[in-house]
């Protein structure tokens, strides 16, 4: 029997056309089961505008809408965990990794001969066709750099927005997801590869977007902090003794948080 696939899409405040464009290629591209909009303090009418936009496509397409910025890996967390499918795939809003590119990423764990699909943008293998300007290229590149060396996992590139999982592989590590900005990439590959989970990297097509929502010095210094604490929960979740012997009680799991606070507009 075929894979069913469900997928979710974060967005802060979103450019409605380029969104919906992009909805309406992800469904005939990859023929989901359903598709998820997790978007988090819209301004008014954008979720009218988008259900509208997307009632006569053939997934069934959900708009979830939080009052107040949650963050990239909160609105991806409650988006998988709403999810009922086979295979989870988180694509970001700008449309930045086309439909056909997103097909190949997903297309291993569909497939079975991966849990964890990873795209990337730094990969030899890549298609970039860039405008981001060169500091913001060399902060990524030092991220990876500086990730590759800290984690179990070695990858070109961590912060993609185009990741498949397995519902399965998800279910193992979800108990043990915290970070709910820019981070969480990092820390569900660090996850996956704690609980030995077979993890691809996907070269992709894959084009910047003007309009981003990442502050490149506040975001970025927040996603070195959570490379650091990735690499502590992946010790963790690998069963290290020294690193349990060190870690504070770390309270509720994300997914735990959202359903805690699940109907609560604020």
């Amino acid at each position: 029997m075929d894979a069913s696939l469900g997928v979710v899409i974060p967005a802060f405040r979103p450019d409605v056309d380029r969104l919906t464009a992009y909805v309406e290629a992800i469904d005939d591209r990859l023929s989901p089961e359903t598709i998820r909009i997790e978007i988090d303090d819209p301004e008014p009418g954008v979720e009218e505008r988008i259900a509208e936009a997307t009632t006569t496509r053939v997934a069934e397409t959900t708009v979830s809408v939080a009052g107040r910025r949650r963050g990239k890996g909160a609105a991806i967390t409650a988006g998988f965990e709403a999810l009922s499918t086979d295979v989870f795939v988180f694509l970001d809003a700008d449309g930045a990794t086309p439909a056909d590119a997103a097909a190949r990423v997903i297309e291993p764990v569909l497939s079975g001969n991966a849990d964890l699909a990873v795209g990337s943008r730094r990969h030899p293998d890549s298609d970039v066709r860039s405008h981001q300007t060169i500091f913001r290229r060399a902060l990524g590149d030092g991220f990876a750099w500086l990730a590759r060396r800290l984690l179990e996992t070695p990858l070109y590139d961590y912060q993609c927005g185009a990741k498949a999982i397995s519902a399965d592989v998800w279910n193992r590590l979800r108990g043990d997801v915290y970070e709910s900005g820019f981070a969480w990439d990092i820390e569900l590959v660090a996850l996956a590869g704690a609980h030995g989970a077979r993890i691809l990297e996907v070269p992709i097509r894959w084009e910047d977007r003007p309009g981003s929502t990442v502050d490149p010095i506040h975001d970025t210094l927040g996603m070195f902090r959570g490379l650091v604490t990735a690499r502590h929960r992946e010790r963790i979740a690998a069963g290290s003794r020294l690193h349990r012997a060190v870690a504070s009680d770390p309270g509720p799991s994300l997914p735990e948080q959202l359903h805690e606070n699940a109907g609560d507009p604020t």
